[in-house]
């Protein structure tokens, strides 16, 4: 008789339908009634947040492909002093948190930072009315600094692309005389274009979410307006509007960018490019391309990183306390937790579709990877509207059966925070096991129904061993993103509670990031690992 995997259809369908609920509360509670508060905000300053927003987004997405393009041609074509090192030193920035990035250049560029007191000594000047220089605290202050911390992105993507063209069109590009300029602008760049896409669409998404840099840098954004809709009007259903209109544009994103290369085709019968078929550069050449390269790290990662041990060994007393140990432990179980529920879950869904191979039985997991695309902000709105209804629920029972009030069981405990970071981090998982799975024959799985397994005896016996390091590498990364979120945890932390990031956010946002610097490295360090493996199974591929 053939099994109808019964456990595993309900279970994944009722998983992947509690992951996007927070996706469909959002839109439902924009719908009801936010008591004049979101006409009000659209008559007055909700046009300055979306310009804002759409100025921040652009702004962030032309200096990402600045720093990135360039850097991404360089690495694939051309040999460079120390590439191997320099190929690792780009994606570091990454880890770098965005708002700890501004308050160090805040720090370093204001009226009364090192550098303008630099220049006035030098040049004699007295009063900020005797000369001129640029105010980082505003919309461009903001791009910039977003684009150092996302500009990886578009590295990552497009270098891989490029090592991937074929020799052919380029040793075809030399023969007819194009020189590295021309054919970078002729071949390579044309067919990087959907790499670019994505790599755009990544870092449009990340702006767009991003709440940490634009309220150090008190830039209205639509972001922002969500934050203050809902704690300052105290009024959800207005913040559930604006996550909605936020939720859209993402949409467009994401279509726009797949609609634009809807009838793109590219096939390469000869793949890869090696050190023969890369561009020497000599002279001043090499060393701008190098200086390029090596500043953009500099400015990026290193100084920051820098400026940051030094603060941590200048103030390591003031940081190494009872509280910094407390909020570590918080992060510790909130993370570990979102990881070992977020891995279970792929599991579940990720094996109903092995052993279903009809196309329905993609949708859960489909269902249960949307939340990644949602930002934090945004995600809390969502993750907040069910559980509170759910505690008005459960209270409203217990108060029927006279067995008092629980009180906020689900909205106001670790639980809310551990449902957002499962919610958004889910497809990381999802992928990594996903990924894993598919590397097993099916005769395995015939072999395994040939002795008498059942589908739940199977994993344990046959896929769990197979796919053990997938799903350490899934839950490690799960770990880490949730280490890192300060956006949903800033909304959902529960009275009297933190992470090492809102800890550290806290500390920027009072100008005394100084005192925090030793769990801001702690961060950074950690964002480190999946950079590191992202970059070692790019080298393995080439």
């Amino acid at each position: 008789m053939k099994e109808k995997f019964l456990f595993w259809r309900i279970s994944s369908w009722l998983l992947g339908s509690l992951l996007v609920l927070p996706i469909i509360a959002i839109f439902i509670t924009a719908m009801g009634n936010s008591d004049q508060v979101f006409s009000h905000l659209m008559n007055t300053v909700m046009s300055t947040y979306a310009l804002n927003t759409l100025g921040l987004v652009v702004g962030t997405v032309l200096l990402t492909l600045v720093f990135g393009l360039p850097c991404a041609w360089l690495m694939a074509m051309c040999r460079l002093p120390g590439e191997k090192i320099l190929q690792w030193a780009l994606i570091l920035p990454l880890a770098m948190p965005g708002y700890i990035v501004g308050y160090l250049y805040t720090h370093w560029f204001d009226y009364a930072g090192p550098i303008q007191i630099w220049l006035r000594e030098l040049f004699g000047w007295q009063h900020v009315s005797d000369y001129w220089f640029p105010d980082l605290r505003s919309l461009w202050g903001a791009c910039f600094v977003l684009a150092l911390v996302l500009y990886p992105y578009v590295y990552l993507l497009v270098r891989a692309t490029f090592m991937e063209q074929s020799n052919n069109l380029l040793q075809s590009a030399r023969l007819l005389g194009c020189s590295p300029w021309q054919s970078f602008c002729r071949i390579s760049l044309p067919l990087a274009r959907p790499a670019i896409a994505v790599g755009v669409s990544l870092v449009a998404m990340e702006a767009l979410g991003d709440f940490g840099t634009v309220s150090y840098f008190a830039l209205n954004t639509l972001t922002t307006a969500v934050y203050d809709t809902w704690l300052g009007y105290s009024n959800l259903n207005a913040a559930a509007k604006i996550s909605a209109i936020m939720l859209l544009v993402i949409f467009l994103l994401i279509s726009s960018e797949r609609f634009s290369r809807r009838k793109q085709k590219m096939f390469q019968q000869q793949c890869g490019n090696d050190s023969h078929t890369k561009y020497q550069l000599t002279g001043w050449k090499k060393w701008l391309a190098v200086g390029w390269c090596w500043g953009l790290v500099g400015c990026a990662f290193l100084l920051p990183m820098l400026q940051l041990v030094v603060y941590a060994i200048d103030y390591f007393a003031q940081s190494w306390t009872e509280q910094f140990k407390n909020y570590s432990l918080n992060s510790l179980m909130v993370s570990l937790a979102a990881a070992i529920f977020a891995v279970l879950l792929a599991l579940i869904v990720n094996f109903y579709q092995r052993l279903d191979s009809s196309s329905i039985s993609t949708v859960p997991m489909r269902l249960a990877s949307l939340g990644y695309a949602v930002p934090g902000t945004v995600l809390a709105i969502g993750v907040m509207i069910p559980l509170t209804s759910a505690d008005h629920l459960v209270n409203d029972v217990a108060r029927s059966l006279d067995l008092g009030r629980p009180g906020l069981i689900f909205s106001g405990t670790m639980f809310a925070i551990i449902f957002a970071f499962v919610v958004r981090f889910a497809a990381v998982a999802i992928g990594s096991i996903e990924s894993s799975l598919v590397k097993i024959p099916p005769s395995l799985d015939m072999a395994a129904k040939t002795m008498g397994y059942a589908s739940t005896a199977m994993l344990r016996k046959v896929h769990l061993p197979l796919i053990r390091r997938g799903c350490l590498i899934a839950g490690l990364l799960v770990f880490i993103e949730s280490m890192k979120e300060l956006n949903a945890a800033i909304l959902l932390r529960p009275f009297n509670f933190e992470t090492l990031a809102t800890y550290v956010f806290n500390f920027a946002s009072d100008e005394q990031l100084e005192v925090a610097a030793f769990p801001a490295i702690l961060l950074v360090i950690v964002g480190l690992i999946p950079l590191v493996m992202v970059n070692r199974s790019l080298e393995q591929k080439h």
